[in-house]
């Protein structure tokens, strides 16, 4: 497990083992929760993203969790719309489907990654580097 407030790169979270992140963090309160739902989340948001998924169908995924049970959602054919979406999706919900009494956390995982998604989808893409002419837009005082 990384040091708490280490930076990653995308292309570093992308790496990250999220069916096993949801084995180690599901139904837990401990550090394999807190990176799940932190490093993991957006990992997946950023693999989502690459499949072009929209957020709200990974919202409406967390939802069918939520009404019907990790396992209900995860005997759907079809769990997002693509095919490619779909597998990703299907990944996730392997890993949560034999876990004991996680149909809520996965529901809130899966809000958590639709949140991500969605703030990397509204940011502008390859901002580059900051200015160091350009002062913070609030700069703390004593600096």
């Amino acid at each position: 497990m990384p040091a708490p407030h280490v930076s990653r790169t995308d292309a570093q979270l992308a790496e990250l083992d999220v069916p096993g992140l949801l084995r180690d963090g599901l139904g837990t309160h401990g550090p394999g929760h807190r990176e799940l739902f932190g490093d993991g989340s957006v990992a997946a948001a950023i693999a989502a993203d690459e499949r072009g998924v929209r957020p709200r169908s990974i919202r409406f995924l967390a939802e069918v969790v939520r009404r019907g049970g990790v396992a209900y959602a995860a005997a759907l054919p079809e769990p997002l719309p693509r095919p490619d979406q779909s597998e990703l999706a299907q990944e996730w919900l392997a890993a949560a489907r034999d876990l004991p009494e996680v149909g809520d956390d996965f529901a809130r995982w899966l809000d958590a990654v639709a949140v991500v998604l969605e703030l990397r989808q509204r940011a502008p893409r390859n901002p580059g580097p900051p200015d160091p002419d350009f002062p913070a837009p609030h700069p703390k005082p004593g600096r």
